[in-house]
């Protein structure tokens, strides 16, 4: 692949690190401990609530449980595509270890395997 192609989708790959981190922050904070790892703010109950506004934040809180582990893992997925860029090793799918088309990479830059090896 050509390093104009590599680098056009770097960048693609940052800015779409960016609008996950962005995203993820609304209702996550990102562990001080666990890179990478993020958790879903718990509602703080206040003294005044109903038991109606209390339940409605919990289940707010479940519905966003599996949103948050999607971007974190499509965050370890771009983060993964970077460190491939930097390794020169960008590319190649991890199943087959076959070029994987720049089609492919230009709809999903950090996919990790080729069309064939996705199934």
């Amino acid at each position: 692949m050509k390093k104009e192609k590599i680098e056009e989708l770097k960048i693609k790959l940052e800015k779409e690190r960016e609008n996950v981190e962005e995203m993820i922050s609304e209702f996550a904070k990102e562990s001080d401990s666990i890179p990478g790892d993020w958790n879903t703010r718990f509602p703080n109950f206040k003294a005044e609530g109903t038991l109606d506004e209390e339940a409605d934040e919990v289940e707010e809180y479940s519905s966003l449980l599996p949103i948050e582990r999607t971007l974190e893992t499509k965050l370890q997925n771009i983060n993964a595509a970077l460190e491939k860029i930097k390794r020169g090793n960008y590319g190649k799918c991890e199943v087959c270890g076959n070029d994987i088309s720049e089609e492919r990479l230009g709809l999903i830059p950090e996919t990790k395997t080729c069309g064939k090896c996705k199934e």
